[in-house]
């Protein structure tokens, strides 16, 4: 994509969305990582249906430590995989209890030491906590950066490389969002909605 067309493409997007920010319901950094940690493959909107009951029930780490498994797969049932993730949320509470003082982390490294929390997770956590850019690549932005021709990567951290190299990491967080934003709204999977899209003009995909 040229340096024109990205410009168009980052104008074309605060246009639609702006308002960038994460669908996820929290209001602390605690809430941010557990809510992040269950969102993976799985939706915003069905994570939000169970973190209300959980962030009640258990409001720290401390908290989340001392939980019985069995309650925490109760609670967060409807989420995919919610067996592995109620071990690692408890686990995750030990280790922040034990390690951080009952404070999320602010390094990739250390992030990444917690139980359940990969990659895209941390990179979420800090891009949302403001330490350090970084440019997440969920399903939506890796279905969209292959369609618009900003990466032939084969995998997430391949096509994270590539949106690094082609941004300026000023823009990374927004557009982070704006193109979920736009690959829930437009550009879906099985069905994008090419003749209404902003961004068919710049889109090799819609041609």
């Amino acid at each position: 994509m040229t340096p024109k067309k990205k410009k168009f493409l980052i104008q074309a997007l605060a246009d639609l969305y702006p308002d960038p920010h994460s669908e996820l319901d929290f209001t602390n950094e605690y809430q941010l990582l557990i809510a992040v940690m269950l969102s993976a493959q799985c939706t915003d909107k069905k994570v939000n249906q169970v973190t209300p009951e959980l962030f009640k029930a258990y409001p720290t780490f401390k908290a989340l430590s001392q939980a019985k498994l069995a309650d925490i797969e109760r609670i967060i049932r409807p989420i995919n995989y919610y067996k592995t993730k109620s071990k690692h949320l408890i686990a995750t509470g030990k280790e922040a209890v034990a390690r951080f003082d009952s404070e999320v982390p602010d390094t990739h490294k250390e992030l990444t030491s917690l139980p359940g929390v990969g990659n895209k997770t941390a990179n979420v956590i800090l891009s949302e906590k403001g330490v350090v850019p970084a440019f997440p690549v969920d399903t939506h932005i890796f279905r969209l950066a292959h369609r618009l021709g900003l990466s032939q990567g084969k995998t997430p951290d391949a096509v994270e490389k590539d949106l690094r190299k082609a941004f300026p990491s000023s823009e990374w967080r927004n557009l982070h969002h704006r193109i979920i934003f736009h690959g829930r709204r437009v550009c879906s999977a099985r069905a994008p909605q090419c003749g209404e899209c902003s961004l068919r003009a710049i889109c090799p995909s819609a041609q």
